[in-house]
């Protein structure tokens, strides 16, 4: 699943950060890997902003960072069973 699927308070572990659209490159792609969002680490979606949309509220072992939601369309996660079934 994405990142950008996951509910308000949901954990999850990153899989990977790859170009999901055009408007995602390589920079890009490298600028959150390099920010921690790496195969294993944990991840935690804090918050959506005003009527569930972006920025939305990220935090990356103990950083928060706000991320667009092409940028978190562009990392995939692996859930807990009980978080995919509410996505």
């Amino acid at each position: 699943m994405l990142l950008s699927q996951l509910p308000n308070g949901a954990h999850a572990l990153v899989k990977r950060v790859f170009s999901g659209s055009s408007e995602v490159d390589q920079a890009t792609v490298q600028r959150l890997e390099e920010l921690g969002f790496i195969a294993g680490e944990p991840v935690l979606m804090l918050r959506r902003g005003p009527g569930g949309r972006e920025p939305l509220a990220v935090q990356v072992g103990e950083t928060m960072f706000a991320l667009r939601l092409v940028e978190a369309c562009s990392v995939e996660v692996s859930a807990p069973d009980s978080v995919k079934a509410l996505a």
